[in-house]
């Protein structure tokens, strides 16, 4: 897990929603921005992955964006999304492992043969016969 709060950047704004005069007064929504193609914590291949798997986060000029105003307190805001987005990136690096293609067994093939054989035998046994 890689801890690349210090290339992050914040905005501030008004929240939306309860809190009554307090959403009116203070900047409590907290926006975190990064720059992905200027990270020093990511190799080209990982800025790669992390272009693929959330390009729907990133804007045309590079910047990786995300807002929370969950809280009513920008500092809970502010550390709340600096968790999300640390692992939003640490899940696109995730390569998943490839599927290895396997053949049914024996025992399996067999097993199919005798439900369908079944199966007709009993749809076979409905039929009226003279």
């Amino acid at each position: 897990m890689k801890d690349f709060s210090k290339e992050l950047s914040f905005k501030t704004s008004r929240s939306s929603g309860a809190g009554g005069q307090n959403v009116n007064k203070v900047e409590t929504s907290v926006t975190v921005l990064w720059l992905v193609d200027e990270s020093d914590f990511f190799n080209e291949y990982q800025k790669e992955l992390i272009r693929g798997k959330l390009k729907n986060r990133i804007n045309a000029e590079g910047y990786m964006f995300l807002t929370v105003s969950e809280s009513r307190s920008q500092l809970m805001n502010k550390n709340k999304a600096i968790e999300k987005i640390i692992d939003l990136v640490n899940k696109a690096l995730i390569v998943p492992k490839k599927r290895l293609a396997t053949k049914p067994s024996k025992g399996q093939k067999q097993k199919r043969l005798d439900t369908k054989k079944k199966i007709s035998e009993k749809k076979d046994n409905r039929k009226f016969k003279f």
